[in-house]
């Protein structure tokens, strides 16, 4: 079997309670409630309310600079600190593959994804606690934010129907085929449906029934079969970036593919533009 491309970016459950205490270690679980942290997390885990803390009022990601590094200061991250990404929102795990492209937006060095999340630590009896750490602050500094993970959304219509290009929804077939606007039927206002030439490929079959990420023949395959190849510029998206960003994790980390954006913005800014096409 082939070796993922970057095999480092991804930690185990028992590398994550032998590190548990380590002070340059800070894991982050991320949710959009706080619910499931306070019944019980991963000792010594820092909680980070999705909505709070990493989204706008109109669900765009917050990229103000400031805000980030007072969330990781109060975190008692550091420019140095190795952090580990886990969290479940959603059916799937995908909230710590896209913590971890947040995080790399944003420069840091050291990130690495729970594979499994929290479905495979409770599958494998690991101890959960309902106690919040003591964090002690630190002094955060964003010092070199890569804009390049991230894609616009007038460079992905110039991107529509190019032969050196693949949009891919890794939405729900329903969300995709405009049935569903997210997770509900569309509301009169709503526009559901997709991106022009996008292909569909649901980010949940990149995982195994345990919540881990398929190996490395499975996801050439699934990717391969859609036409989704290395020599092709790959821009993903979903909603509202975060399940995209786990698929960015999938073809750039663990497949090695050289081209991959995330287009953040998704189907909740594209489909407020007006003048923006959509096909269902």
């Amino acid at each position: 079997m082939f070796k993922y491309a970057h095999p480092e970016v991804l930690v185990d459950c028992q590398w994550v309670m032998e590190h548990s205490n380590d002070p340059q270690v800070r894991i982050v679980e991320a949710d959009i409630s706080p619910e499931a942290y306070n019944n019980g997390h991963i000792p010594n885990a820092v909680f980070w309310n999705i909505l709070n803390d990493l989204l706008l009022p109109d669900y765009r990601i917050n990229f103000d600079i400031t805000a980030w590094e007072k969330l990781l200061t109060r975190s008692g991250i550091s420019n140095d600190t190795t952090v580990i990404t886990y969290g479940d929102y959603g059916d799937l795990p995908a909230t710590g593959a896209w913590l971890f492209w947040l995080f790399k937006v944003f420069g840091h060095g050291d990130v690495r994804v729970l594979n499994g999340s929290r479905r495979k630590w409770a599958m494998e009896g690991l101890p959960l606690t309902a106690e919040s750490p003591i964090i002690l602050p630190t002094q955060y500094q964003v010092s070199a934010p890569d804009a390049n993970l991230r894609i616009l959304h007038n460079q992905v219509q110039e991107s529509i129907g190019k032969t050196d290009c693949v949009l891919v929804d890794v939405r729900t077939p329903q969300e995709y085929s405009g049935e569903w606007f997210m997770n509900e039927p569309p509301k009169a206002t709503e526009r559901a449906g997709h991106i022009p030439s996008a292909v569909s490929v649901f980010y949940g079959l990149a995982l195994n029934d345990d919540g881990t990420f398929k190996s490395v023949e499975d996801l050439q395959a699934l990717y391969s079969e859609k036409n989704i190849n290395p020599e092709h510029k790959v821009i993903t998206y979903c909603a509202i970036g975060g399940r995209s960003g786990h698929t960015w994790f999938v073809l750039k980390y663990l497949l090695g593919y050289p081209h991959v954006q995330n287009y953040d913005g998704s189907w909740n800014e594209w489909s407020r533009f007006s003048d923006m096409p959509i096909e269902n």
